[in-house]
């Protein structure tokens, strides 16, 4: 069998793109492994004809996992669709799958990794589809910053990053006694690490750490941001001992973007709508929502809503355009009609998913994504450490 496996290193800088993948110059060039370029003149019928006569070929040896946010045109392939965690947790119990296709982001292909069964590979159809949120938090900066706090005496710190960052990221965690998050258990993980510890440090997202600090009942005053390219963050050590949570300066590149007047926008366009957003939107704009939730609290709420009702969500456009027309009998609608999908999410298109699949029944595994040992292992103490508090 061949392979491209590859391995990744995170350095991008604060406003970075994909993480950078790291594959043998010559492994396209090898017999018998087909070229990308030879798929990006087809047409979608073709495309769709093909993937699907690739998985009837690959049988039970693969599961293809689409994220949430993923385009209508690859997601309707996928075996499985859900947040990161819950996707790399299902594809570990198909322990008949050889081969784990992620359709979405470059972190979480790391988290199935870290997961995956020893014989399990796991494969992110296009290696430039990464996270700018999970790209705002490198290891350099965060150790850099925990070595800075410590010194200043605050070594009562319990270190918290959200599941949107890289794998090193999380073992960082694992290895100082932290732990990871989602955006759905994030309050009870804050009442956890508070237990133990006299402040919390959370990355990468400032906003979600901010909005469960405010539904912990922590006041804004006790909550500093750590902007990595300032000294001390761009705080005084006073702020920094008198901080209850120092919050990462990162943030959805989706998310971030929604703003206050879009809520007001649509109230006064729409009288009467409920008003949606993810816990990854800015402060302002969750305290003047409705609701506010996961991913999955979204498509819960939606789902659930009577019909008739009127919804302004603030989320990414893919999900919000499938959430208005799989539920016709509601009015759903994006909280800001000038916002896009997520572009890095957006890269994996279905070629790149045909490119996979058709190198994979071959037995060419391309695309490989495969955190080290040493990471995978303290990663996964993170991760465990979150699931046995839930």
């Amino acid at each position: 069998m061949m392979s491209t496996a590859v391995t990744t290193s995170h350095d991008a800088g604060l406003n970075g793109g994909a993480p950078t993948a790291i594959t043998p110059a010559t492994a396209l060039d090898r017999a018998g492994i087909r070229p990308i370029d030879d798929y990006l003149n087809l047409g979608e019928a073709e495309i769709y004809e093909r993937i699907q006569e690739a998985k009837q070929k690959l049988g039970e040896r693969v599961v293809i996992l689409g994220h949430h946010y993923q385009r209508d045109d690859v997601i309707c392939h996928a075996d499985l669709t859900g947040d990161s965690f819950k996707l790399s947790q299902q594809a570990s119990a198909r322990h008949n799958a050889d081969y784990i296709v992620f359709c979405g982001v470059h972190f979480m292909a790391e988290s199935a990794d870290i997961l995956s069964g020893d014989h399990q590979q796991v494969i992110l159809p296009d290696l430039a589809a990464g996270c700018s949120m999970a790209d705002m938090a490198r290891l350099e900066q965060v150790e850099t910053a925990w070595e800075q706090l410590q010194e200043l005496g605050l070594t009562s710190l319990m270190p918290i990053t959200y599941m949107n960052s890289a794998a090193n990221i999380k073992a960082f965690c694992g290895r100082h006694e932290g732990v990871v998050c989602t955006s759905s258990n994030a309050a009870p993980l804050f009442d956890w690490a508070l237990k133990r510890r006299e402040k919390l440090f959370f990355f990468p997202d400032e906003h979600l750490g901010r909005n469960t600090g405010v539904k912990f009942g922590i006041p804004l005053d006790q909550m500093v941001v750590w902007d990595p390219r300032q000294e001390l963050g761009g705080n005084t050590e006073e702020q920094l001992k008198n901080a209850r949570i120092v919050l990462w300066k990162g943030f959805c590149s989706v998310h971030g973007r929604f703003q206050a007047r879009h809520v007001d926008d649509r109230r006064a366009e729409y009288p009467g709508i409920k008003i949606l957003v993810h816990p990854e939107c800015r402060y302002e704009v969750v305290s003047k929502s409705d609701l506010n939730g996961s991913t999955e609290f979204i498509i819960k709420t939606i789902a659930e809503a009577p019909a008739g009702s009127k919804w302004a969500v603030g989320t990414e456009l893919n999900l919000v355009n499938r959430l208005a027309k799989r539920h016709t009998d509601k009015f759903v609608t994006l909280l800001a009609p000038d916002l896009c999908m997520c572009a890095t999410m957006f890269r994996i298109a279905p070629e790149n998913l045909l490119w996979s699949l058709e190198n994979l029944a071959e037995g060419n595994v391309v695309n490989q994504i495969k955190v080290d040992e040493e990471t995978a292992r303290w990663a996964k103490i993170a991760l465990d450490r979150m699931l046995a508090i839930q």
